[in-house]
C-alpha cells in the first residue's frame, strides 16, 4: 500500500482539473484539503461587495484588497458567490497584489504544517503551492490542459449551475486570466522544477487520478 505523503502540492491553471484531483487524493490518503483559490476568491468577494473597481484607483483597490486579506476568517470561505465567474475574474486580479499574497501565505503554510483534525497531512491546490507556499512538499503535481478544453469545461460548469454563459466570452476571459497568472511579478503560475506534470486535455478524471497515484507510489519506492 502506498504510504500517505505529508504534503501534496497541486498547481495549475483554471479548469485544468486540479480541484477534482486534490479532493480524490485527500480522500484516498485521509488528508485535509485546502483549496487555496477560495482564499483569493473570498478576498475578491469582499472587494466586489465594497463596489470598488481596479480601474477606479489602483492604490485604493490594492489597499482595500490587502485589508480584506489580513482580516480573512474561516467564515469568509463559506459565503455565497465564491464560485461564480465574476468572483473568479476578480480573484485573479487580487492575487497579483503582493500585499494580498503576503497576508495569505502564513495561513496556507500553517494549514500545511499543522492540518486540522489531527490529519496526517494535507493537500493544497492552487497556483504557487509547489513553488512558494510549500516548496519542500513531498509531492508536487502540475495539472494543465489546452485553453480551449479548459474553457469548454468552465462553460459547461457555468451552464450546469444555471448561469448564463457564452463560450467565446469564457475563452477570452480564460486567456486574460492565464496571462495575468503567468505574467504577474508576485508568485507567477509556473511548474516547480520537480513537479510531475499531467496534461488532462485528453484524459478523464480516473486516468488523471491513476497517473497521480502512480507518481506518488514511485516517490515512496
Amino acid at each position: 500500500m502506498t504510504r500517505a505523503p505529508k504534503i501534496v502540492a497541486i498547481d495549475g491553471p483554471a479548469a485544468a482539473g486540479k480541484g477534482t484531483l486534490a479532493k480524490r487524493l485527500a480522500d484516498r490518503f485521509s488528508l485535509e484539503l485546502l483549496d487555496t483559490g477560495l482564499l483569493y476568491r473570498a478576498v475578491a468577494r469582499k472587494v466586489l461587495d465594497i463596489d470598488v473597481e481596479i480601474g477606479d484607483d489602483l492604490a485604493t483597490y490594492e489597499e482595500l484588497a490587502g485589508q480584506a486579506a489580513r482580516g480573512l476568517v474561516a467564515a469568509d470561505l463559506e459565503v455565497a458567490g465564491l464560485r461564480n465567474d465574476e468572483t473568479a475574474q476578480a480573484a485573479s486580479k487580487v492575487s497579483a497584489i503582493p500585499a494580498v499574497r503576503k497576508a495569505l501565505l502564513d495561513f496556507q503554510r500553517s494549514f500545511a504544517a499543522t492540518p486540522p483534525h489531527n490529519a496526517p497531512g494535507a493537500v493544497l491546490d492552487g497556483r504557487d503551492i509547489g513553488t512558494v507556499v510549500c516548496p519542500d512538499a513531498d509531492v508536487k503535481i502540475f495539472i494543465t490542459a489546452r485553453t480551449d478544453v479548459r474553457a469548454e469545461r468552465r462553460h459547461k460548469e457555468l451552464q450546469e449551475r444555471g448561469e448564463v454563459s457564452i463560450y467565446a466570452r469564457v475563452l477570452q476571459d480564460m486567456k486574460e486570466r492565464d496571462a495575468r497568472d503567468t505574467g504577474r511579478t508576485a508568485s507567477p503560475l509556473v511548474p516547480a522544477p520537480d513537479a510531475f506534470r499531467i496534461d488532462t486535455s485528453d484524459l478523464d478524471a480516473d486516468q488523471v487520478f491513476v497517473a497521480a497515484l502512480d507518481f506518488i507510489s514511485s516517490r515512496n519506492s
